[in-house]
């Protein structure tokens, strides 16, 4: 970002819901009571800076065993309800673009950066992130300030700590700056962007320690 051409962020705030909480899709890492304390920090900072928020909810048939459309764990988690957001959306698919308005509510703003926190990391936070980096938005991710739980089906078994660890060395190589909460906090303060890697840089790394 230039002078001409300023950050202009938008905290996209990605299925804060109690079906990540209470529910059967329970967020096990990073610890969720540090990533909701996290998620409202960082709705509260917008606020105070100026910085739209967008609100999403993920909804379900109401006969789906997660996200059941009107059920209590498809509702917002208090942390995310009980705060200020300039817009709201729901939505059927995993990113944020997909059926919903979002494209046109940031165009309508001048929005050029994206600050995305929430859950999964994994699903929905990634979609949104790669479709938003493919569209031309930069993009943040607050590593601190997401989750992710386990998997296992018949590609094999992946923990919640390495789904979320590899996801955020993915993004920040090519997709999204990975930081966190604190780190981006002082980069709203002084109005600049996040900087992430690059594919080269970060394999290079890798491959060094793979062989050290």
């Amino acid at each position: 970002m230039t002078a001409s051409n300023p950050v202009k962020r938008a905290l996209i705030v990605i299925d804060v819901q109690n079906e990540y909480f209470t529910g059967n899709m329970q967020i096990s890492y990073p610890d969720p009571q540090v990533s909701l304390q996290n998620i409202g920090r960082a709705m509260d900072v917008a606020k105070a800076a100026g910085i739209p928020v967008l609100v999403v909810q993920h909804s379900a048939p109401e006969t789906s065993p997660i996200f059941a459309r009107g059920s209590k764990t498809w509702e917002l988690h208090d942390v995310v309800a009980s705060r200020h957001a300039d817009h709201r959306i729901e939505k059927n698919m995993a990113s944020v673009f997909t059926g919903t308005d979002a494209a046109a509510w940031l165009k309508k703003n001048e929005i050029n950066t994206l600050s995305v926190v929430g859950y999964m990391t994994h699903n929905c936070n990634a979609s949104t992130i790669l479709e938003a980096a493919h569209l031309g938005y930069q993009v943040e991710t607050l590593s601190d300030a997401t989750g992710s739980l386990p998997y296992e089906n018949a590609a094999g078994y992946a923990s919640a700590e390495e789904i979320h660890r590899a996801f955020s060395v993915v993004f920040h190589s090519n997709f999204a700056a990975v930081a966190s909460t604190d780190s981006w906090i002082v980069a709203v303060e002084a109005g600049t962007l996040l900087s992430k890697g690059d594919v080269y840089s970060s394999h290079m790394a890798g491959r060094q320690r793979a062989v050290g």
